[in-house]
């Protein structure tokens, strides 16, 4: 990775949101207006400058187009080493759900190409939730393994900060919230974007870029016992993730951090273990993972991009505990996905 992005309800880089996460500083607190079947406030996680922004599609499209251009950056840095390099940019969004308008994708497109305009190769927008940040990398690795392009910029952004949205998060038991009409094991919605610059190895040393880490192991798998259909999911779809990404790892290595979008949902929790009892022996920890949820909610569609960021600092600032780390998450609609990041002095 040669350039990383975000906005974050607690930080508008990808540095700056690392720092807090490494901190646990939490971005949640009560609603303004909304609240819940028991009166109380709905509790929340917003990125602070969008608070006049009623537009959920605005919302998601500024806190993207904030996160590409960090990206972007270093590429904007080294000058004539690459010019006329233009990436291809794969974007993932939420799926179909309450309160987001059919005009998402558009409105996605015309705010890149307001702010970035003449920037990209090609624009690929796919809309697959939780996990399909890392089936976005999958296409961009393709693309790379090609030679399609020489850099691929993966991203993904989404927000729940709607009132019909947020009553049907309620409704249909999802929102976290105390009290006996409320569920405890729901989770806060958040709102944010992340976004990573991949490049072919010889790009990047032509470019002279920073050397943030390396994909070596990537796995998408399909889960067919989705959460809230009364199904017993036992994790077939992310143990197939995670045996393809682990694919990557040396004979005898092992995943020393993880990073993923676990959000007290019971089902998620249950999956990964059954995922990790299937492949313990490649892990050194399996309990010693990050879920950042805690501090700046459940950031869906954003979530891949945001964990690879995290893996990425934590290991070119030296306070990961290795060098391999796992980045998994989970799609509602059943799309699985696990991307094993190594340092960038490793093989």
């Amino acid at each position: 990775m040669g350039g990383l992005g975000a906005a974050t309800p607690i930080g508008r880089t990808a540095w700056a949101a690392a720092a807090a996460v490494r901190a646990g500083v939490s971005a949640m607190a009560d609603h303004s207006f909304m609240v819940d079947s028991e009166g109380n406030p709905m509790r929340v996680a917003q990125c602070p400058w969008l608070v006049s922004e009623p537009r959920i599609e605005a919302r998601i499209a500024d806190c993207l187009v904030v996160a590409v251009r960090g990206a972007l950056q270093p590429l904007a840095d080294a000058g004539q080493t690459v010019r006329g390099l233009l990436p291809l940019l794969f974007v993932n969004l939420p799926p179909d759900r309450p309160a987001l308008p059919p005009s998402l994708v558009a409105t996605v497109r015309a705010s890149l190409g307001q702010a970035l305009p003449g920037q990209f190769a090609g624009i690929e927008i796919m809309q697959k939730g939780h996990a399909g940040g890392l089936v976005a990398l999958e296409a961009a690795v393709q693309s790379l393994r090609l030679n399609r392009a020489d850099a691929c910029i993966v991203a993904g952004a989404d927000s729940y900060m709607d009132p019909d949205m947020l009553e049907w998060l309620e409704q249909t038991e999802q929102l976290h919230g105390a009290g006996p009409r409320n569920n405890a094991w729901g989770f806060i919605p958040g709102e944010g974007a992340g976004a990573v610059l991949v490049m072919q190895p010889g790009a990047v040393r032509r470019a002279k870029m920073p050397h943030l880490g390396r994909i070596v192991g990537l796995g998408v798998g399909r889960e067919t016992n989705l959460i809230r259909t009364g199904t017993v999911c036992i994790g077939k779809g992310l143990t197939t993730a995670f045996v393809d990404a682990f694919a990557g790892l040396p004979m005898g290595a092992r995943v020393t951090d993880m990073y993923c979008d676990m959000n007290g949902e019971p089902y998620r929790a249950d999956e990964f273990g059954f995922a990790v009892t299937r492949t313990r022996e490649r892990f050194i920890s399996a309990t010693d993972f990050v879920a950042p949820a805690d501090c700046w909610g459940d950031v869906g569609a954003a979530s891949a991009p945001l964990g690879i960021a995290l893996a990425c600092i934590a290991s070119f600032k030296r306070y990961a505990n290795g060098p391999a780390a796992l980045v998994w998450a989970s799609s509602d609609a059943g799309d699985r996905g696990a991307a094993l990041v190594a340092s960038a002095g490793e093989a």
